[in-house]
């Protein structure tokens, strides 16, 4: 059990962290730090039994925290590592849940000067299409994914007692490196938010958007379910992996061309076999990995 659980950032992801951790007993106390601006949603969390306090002064956030956890966009992080610096205690656990981790490691990086061994990068493979602390729950790691992507410095206690962490509020937890985590995560997140937004700002600027969205069958709202998500939250990660999910897009728009030519050549078996073969490997995905 850890002493003071302190969550930077009380959004869906924050929120829910501190939410799951109270209802498995792991810390005696969940403390919140935010900015003045960020005051209502503080007040707001405190209400709702999500913390028991907040500060929007660093050091007092941070007084006797053992585990810290930084839920705040990825453009974010260099700021809130510069402003926790100052008050850095080497046997008290910190980790993130960012969506991209080279970017983190980076801004860590650049606000010590090195990574601490006590700084262990992890990201939590959830979300939902509302967001805020209002929208936090206790169960929303419970059976999903938890990739944690130490560096060749971390100290392997710290590793083993996030891990420890996440698993008692339910998640999976698997161990990969940064780069291999960002690769993987540009392709099966980042790349279909982008074609989410894409297609459904396609077609919410058609004239006839009110006749499109009247008549979209459930197989549109399932595909731009994702294109609810927070822009602003969404425009750091992809700003932050850009290197990744700059040749995905490339790769995708070729994809695109070559089915765009089988329709206008009216290749109607090239056409049966694309499909075909996205159908089966979406199943193999189904019958190997859904859980």
């Amino acid at each position: 059990m850890f002493e003071r659980l302190c969550v930077i950032g009380t959004g869906l992801i924050g929120g829910s962290i501190a939410r799951a951790a109270r209802a498995q007993g792991l810390c005696k106390e969940i403390v919140a730090f935010g900015r003045e601006k960020n005051l209502p949603n503080l007040q707001l969390a405190k209400e709702l039994g999500v913390i028991d306090r907040f500060y929007i002064d660093m050091g007092q956030a941070l007084e006797h925290a053992d585990l810290v956890i930084v839920a705040t966009p990825v453009g974010s992080m260099r700021s809130i590592f510069e402003l926790i610096r100052p008050h850095w205690h080497a046997q008290a656990l910190y980790s993130d849940a960012g969506s991209t981790k080279g970017s983190v490691v980076a801004a860590v990086a650049a606000a010590f000067g090195h990574v601490p061994n006590n700084f262990v990068p992890a990201h939590p493979i959830a979300g939902a299409e509302r967001s805020g602390v209002d929208a936090s729950h206790a169960e929303l790691f419970k059976n999903r994914r938890l990739i944690i992507t130490p560096l060749a410095d971390t100290d392997k206690q710290f590793v083993d007692k996030l891990s420890n962490f996440w698993r008692q509020i339910g998640s999976s937890v698997s161990v990969m490196s940064v780069e291999h985590h960002d690769t993987v995560l540009a392709a099966t997140s980042h790349l279909p938010h982008i074609l989410a937004f894409a297609l459904v700002g396609l077609l919410g600027r058609k004239d006839e958007q009110r006749e499109i969205f009247k008549y979209a069958a459930g197989g549109f709202k399932d595909f731009s379910r994702i294109a609810s998500s927070d822009p602003t939250m969404w425009q750091d990660i992809c700003l932050a992996n850009k290197c990744e999910i700059i040749p995905l897009i490339q790769q995708f728009k070729a994809e695109l061309t070559h089915i765009e030519q089988l329709l206008a050549d009216d290749q109607a078996q090239q056409l049966f076999d694309t499909f075909t073969y996205a159908r089966d490997a979406r199943q193999r995905f189904l019958d190997n990995f859904d859980d």
